[in-house]
C-alpha cells in the first residue's frame, strides 16, 4: 500500500463505490490489447501519413483517458480520429459491436470454464477481493458498482464470480442509451443517499474516470494498480502514474493486504 495524500484522515465511511474489470474481475484482462489494434487498424485504413508509432500512441492514450467510462465514448473518439484523416466513420455502435464481437472470442473460454465449473471464480477475481468485500460489509458499509462494460454482462458476470451478493440491487453498467448513465450521476446519487454529505464516501478502482469522480466529490479515493496478467505479482506501473495523476490518495496494487488496508481508511 502506498500512501499518496497523508493529509487524509480514517473516517467512518458508510458507502463504497467499486468499479469492475480490473478493480475486482479479472474475466476482461487483455480487453485493452484488443481495442488498441483495433483501433490502430481502423485509422491506418484512412491512407493516412503518420507512422504506426505515432499512431499507436495517439490511441493508447486516448484509451487510457477514457478507461472507466462507458465503451461507446472510446468509439466516439475513434469516429473522431478517423473523421479528423478526411474519411467518414462507421457510427459509433458499429465501432463498439465489433469491439465486442473481438472482445467476447477473446474471453469466451473464461466465461465457459466458469459456468461448467471448470474454472473456480477465485482465479478470475482481484487477490483478495472476495475478503475484502465481506470485511466491508461486516463493518456496516452499503456497497455500489458501476462498470461502463454493459450492464447486462455486468450483472452475469458477477452471477457467475458468486460476488452478486455483496452489491444487490446497486449495480450500474453502460446502457444502449448512454447519456442515462454515468460514473458521475453513480457518486452523486451515493451522496444524495448518504443525505449530502462526501465524506463518508470511499471508492475503489484501476481507471482515471471514477478516481477523479470519487475526487471531485469529496470522497476518499483508492487506487487499484493491478497487475491483470499477474495479479498477485509486481503492480501495474503504468496504472499506477496514471491513478496518481487522476487524485488516487492511495494505491494497491490488490486487496491481499485488506486488513492493512481497512486499519488505515476505517481505523
Amino acid at each position: 500500500m502506498e500512501i499518496i495524500n497523508s493529509s487524509w484522515r480514517a473516517r467512518d465511511f458508510k458507502f463504497a463505490l467499486f468499479d469492475f474489470d480490473g478493480t475486482i474481475s479479472l474475466i476482461r484482462e487483455g480487453w485493452q490489447n484488443i481495442m488498441i489494434p483495433m483501433m490502430i487498424e481502423i485509422i491506418r485504413g484512412t491512407q493516412t501519413n503518420e507512422t504506426p508509432q505515432s499512431i499507436t500512441e495517439i490511441v493508447s492514450r486516448f484509451v487510457s483517458e477514457l478507461t472507466g467510462r462507458q465503451t461507446i465514448y472510446q468509439m466516439i473518439r475513434l469516429a473522431e480520429e478517423v473523421r479528423k484523416r478526411g474519411v467518414e466513420p462507421e457510427t459509433p455502435l458499429i465501432y463498439k459491436k465489433r469491439f465486442h464481437s473481438r472482445l467476447n472470442a477473446h474471453i469466451a473460454a473464461r466465461i465457459t470454464g466458469l459456468e461448467k465449473g471448470a474454472i473456480s471464480p477465485e482465479r478470475l477475481l482481484v487477490p483478495g477481493c472476495l475478503e475484502f468485500l465481506n470485511a466491508l460489509k461486516t463493518h456496516g458499509l452499503t456497497l455500489y458498482l458501476a462498470s461502463g462494460t454493459d450492464l447486462k454482462d455486468v450483472e452475469r458476470e458477477l452471477r457467475l464470480l458468486g460476488i452478486a451478493k455483496f452489491f444487490g440491487h446497486h449495480v450500474y453498467g453502460a446502457l444502449d442509451n448512454y447519456q442515462d448513465f454515468s460514473k458521475e450521476r453513480i457518486v452523486q446519487k451515493i451522496i444524495r443517499d448518504s443525505g449530502g454529505s462526501s465524506n463518508n464516501l470511499i471508492g475503489f478502482g484501476d481507471g482515471y474516470v471514477e478516481t477523479q469522480c470519487i475526487k471531485n466529490a469529496g470522497g476518499l479515493a483508492v487506487g487499484v494498480a493491478s497487475n491483470e496478467a499477474n495479479p498477485n505479482g509486481a503492480i501495474d506501473e503504468s496504472k499506477r502514474c496514471t491513478l496518481i495523476r487522476s487524485g488516487a490518495d492511495i494505491i494497491i496494487p490488490n486487496f491481499q493486504d485488506s486488513g492493512t488496508l481497512l486499519n488505515h481508511i476505517i481505523g
